[in-house]
């Protein structure tokens, strides 16, 4: 049996993910966000990419049996179970200028951009490097008639989770995001456990 592991509230990790497992993200508690980069090992420049993706799938809202793929167009991961069916792949992750800029009443905080940077230095991969993330479970509708959008609590319930199969060897980032209108106002554990 996998272990299951617990990336902190407001905190990211990093680690490696070979081609053929699968990763299972888990909201333990429900409402809370966790942004998931995927890097190749092979070649850090190839990385995860909101714009190929969406662009591929032709829609926004992404759950099993839809594909991730990198800048280059290679599948990196394939969703391969999804209890929620509702995540984000428009938003970036937050980080210290979002605090600045959207958050008027909030202590300064380095954000997800900040802790992907902080987990992934050891790779070789640098602040500037950091793409959009895959915000599991962060709950963004869109208007379909002015294209504007608001920032909703997440709709996961403790316990739910979505799963990944890696379609290449992998640097993954992943965290328990800290903006505080991602997660409707509180900071909660993510756990993910790793299955060959």
């Amino acid at each position: 049996m996998s272990q299951t592991h617990e990336i902190s509230p407001r905190s990211g990790v990093a680690f490696l993910l070979d081609a053929g497992q699968e990763l299972t993200v888990i909201d333990p508690r429900g409402g809370q966000v966790a942004d998931l980069l995927a890097i190749s090992r092979s070649d850090i420049r190839e990385k995860i990419s909101s714009g190929r993706t969406l662009d591929y799938a032709e829609k926004i809202y992404l759950t099993t049996g839809n594909k991730l793929y990198s800048n280059r167009s290679n599948v990196m991961l394939e969703i391969v179970a999804d209890t929620v069916g509702r995540h984000d792949f428009l938003l970036t992750p937050c980080s210290e200028a979002t605090f600045r800029l959207c958050y008027d009443n909030e202590p300064p905080h380095q954000g997800c951009h900040g802790n992907l940077a902080y987990a992934l230095a050891p790779f070789g991969v640098a602040d500037d490097d950091i793409p959009v993330a895959f915000n599991c479970f962060m709950n963004v509708p869109v208007d379909g008639v002015t294209g504007g959008f608001s920032v909703q609590p997440p709709l996961s319930k403790a316990g739910d989770s979505i799963r990944f199969r890696a379609e290449m060897d992998l640097i993954i980032g992943l965290t328990a995001c800290s903006a505080p209108a991602s997660n409707g106002g509180s900071f909660k554990p993510i756990h993910y456990r790793i299955e060959n």
